[in-house]
């Protein structure tokens, strides 16, 4: 993921260095020089979830960043060491295992744009959050269904829900649910929705919730993954991400059940660790 960024930080240094001679050279990357990968990372926070995404363009996105700065070692694994800056950051709802490590994110980093919702929390990690999120100055964006961020010629992310403002849900309920997609290649990543959520997208969305790689929602409750949305994903791939030993239990059996009936492979951060897909916009493979 950083061959090209280092490439480019090589470059930039030569042709400083060339300069002091009085000599300019403009370089030119051709298309084939960059990464043609997608590069998406389910990391191991813990019980919670955090999922880092690198473009073929270099466009790097952070969906939610688990309870504690657990986080900050995880992006050290996947990020250049020089590199200080994200450009967009999600916090799916206001809950510690999703937004509590977003606080050193945000300490961190430089960050572009936060795309969040109107649910809040009285708790002292949401406020911190809050209090992180206008020091960063950075664009905030409330997330509607059918808005769609276009990451390059090839990448998009979409809101899949809510579909209003969320304000008065319960904080579960509220996440923000996002398609990802690149050339033939899709991901969903569904937060904590439980199974209401979940039919309500089928409802909504039909078929054109299939992907590759399904984040199961709530790290593999009973209260998600119902079989009709399973059935509507069909994913080849469900990624479920919870601490090891976790007192929740999780995943729960029902859930393993359903998706070892549906033949898709699942793949848990809590037995492996951390789980990264790469996808040249036709296939994908876990790295």
């Amino acid at each position: 993921m950083t061959d090209t960024l280092a490439r480019m930080r090589l470059m930039i240094l030569i042709m400083l260095l060339l300069s002091m001679a009085g000599v300019w050279i403009l370089p030119k990357m051709e298309e084939e020089e960059r990464n043609p990968e997608l590069f998406v990372s389910f990391l191991n926070i813990g019980q919670g979830d955090a999922v880092f995404i690198e473009t073929a363009s270099g466009v790097q996105i952070l969906i939610d960043g688990g309870p504690t700065s657990a986080i900050l070692r995880e992006l050290a694994e996947v990020m250049d060491i020089f590199d200080t800056h994200i450009d967009i950051v999600v916090g799916t709802h206001p809950d510690k295992d999703h937004i509590g490590g977003l606080v050193d994110v945000l300490n961190r980093y430089n960050v572009d744009t936060i795309i969040t919702t109107e649910n809040e929390s009285e708790s002292a990690v949401f406020q911190a959050f809050k209090d992180a999120v206008a020091a960063e100055e950075a664009d905030v964006i409330l997330a509607r269904r059918g808005q769609i961020v276009t990451l390059d010629a090839s990448t998009t992310l979409e809101i899949l829900f809510p579909e209003n403002n969320p304000k008065d849900m319960e904080s579960n309920a509220s996440s923000i649910v996002l398609r990802l997609t690149y050339g033939e290649s899709s991901f969903l990543f569904t937060g904590d929705s439980p199974k209401r959520i979940e039919e309500y997208l089928v409802l909504a969305e039909g078929e054109y919730l299939k992907s590759d790689v399904l984040k199961i929602g709530h790290h593999g409750s009973r209260t998600s993954t119902s079989e009709i949305f399973l059935d509507e994903v069909h994913p080849t791939y469900a990624v479920i991400s919870a601490g090891r030993d976790n007192s929740y239990g999780h995943p729960h059996v029902e859930v393993t059940d359903t998706l070892f009936n549906a033949g898709v492979r699942i793949l848990n951060t809590a037995e492996v660790g951390r789980i990264t897909f790469v996808s040249d916009g036709e296939g994908i493979q876990v790295k």
